[in-house]
Formats: C-alpha cells, structure tokens, sequence
C-alpha cells in the first residue's frame, strides 16, 4: 500500500522508512511536490497526529501517516510533551532545545532525571477511517550530551533498555526500542 507521509523532518521520514518500508511504500511531500506547514494545535500527541494525517490526506486524497512525538520529563510535570519541537521558541531548533532542557534541569539529581519519548502515529484513509497507536521508551536525561547519531533529543536521552544515549546507538539499536518504532510495529498490526 502507498502511503504519504505527513512530515518535512527527514530524519523521521527515514526512521518510518528504515522501521517499516518493506510493508508500506511511504511517500514523502517532498516527492509529491507539497511544501505544507500544518498548525499543530492539539492539546495531545493523539490530536496533533490526526491533524496533521487528516490535512494532507484531503489534499492528496492517499492514505497518509502522521505522528507526534515529544519527550515527557518527570522532573518537569510533563514539559517539554507537545512542544517537544518548539521547547525553546523556534519550530526545530534541536540544539537550542537541548540547551533548554540542561537548564531546566541543571538542580536536578540523576535518579529525578526519569522521562519518556511518547509517540502517536495516525493513518487515515480518504474515506475519514483510520487508526491509530502509541509507542513509548523510558530513560533518563543526561546531565550532558553523549553520541553524535541522532536528532531532537537523541544525544541527551539515555535509554534504560539501550544503557546507552540514542545518540550513541546505531539506528538499528535505536529502531529496536524507540517510541516510534513500536507506534510503527503497532500500527502494521492494525493493518
């Protein structure tokens, strides 16, 4: 089955790619000629996904997959969550969202360092069905970065299965346990 994928980030285009192209042929809106930029205005993962998913299945009338990822830190109620991409003001600045995140978190002891990266994939169909699942890793936030692999929060996201940083783990290491590849392998099974 042919799907468009709802998102310009290409790390995440070839996460989805790598995770689950052999079972969906995943068409980016680059290839389709489409340069949108879709208000994420959800209150939740679940809501900004099916925005996203429904906007530019109306406009291609294909089957499209959309997600929402944020990291939830414990220590911080919940934040960064749904403005995981925005922490620090500007839409995708990573470095200067991890400089946030350290600052936030600069009093804070490692075993109160505890969060999760929660995402929610969406795929909907031009007949307004669709479905839905959720993936989420646990781990801790590192008083510094580590690796250089990666994106978003990769390099200060220590993963507890992993005992490694996302940004130390090969893409393999890091498609076995992350969010988005159980949302993803959730997901192939609704299918």
């Amino acid at each position: 089955m042919k799907c468009v994928v709802a998102t310009n980030n290409q790390h995440k285009l070839k996460e989805m790619r790598d995770i689950i192209e052999s079972k969906l042929e995943l068409i980016s809106l680059g290839e389709l000629g489409i340069d949108a930029d879709i208000e994420e205005n959800g209150k939740t993962f679940l809501e900004n996904s099916l925005i996203k998913a429904r906007a530019i299945c109306k406009l291609t009338n294909m089957p499209t997959l959309a997600d929402d990822t944020g990291l939830i830190v414990d220590a911080l109620n919940g934040a960064p969550g749904v403005y995981s991409a925005r922490y620090a003001g500007v839409e995708h600045d990573d470095k200067r969202n991890r400089e946030k995140l350290l600052r936030e978190l600069q009093s804070v002891e490692y075993n109160e360092r505890t969060a999760r990266f929660e995402t929610v994939i969406s795929l909907v169909f031009p007949d307004g069905h669709y479905l839905t699942a959720k993936g989420k890793v646990e781990g801790f936030i590192l008083f510094e970065e580590q690796g250089t692999d990666g994106f978003g929060y990769d390099t200060l996201f220590y993963s507890s299965e992993l005992k490694k940083s996302f940004g130390e783990a090969t893409s393999e290491e890091k498609n076995s346990v992350s969010h988005r590849g159980r949302a993803l392998r959730k997901l192939l099974e609704l299918l």
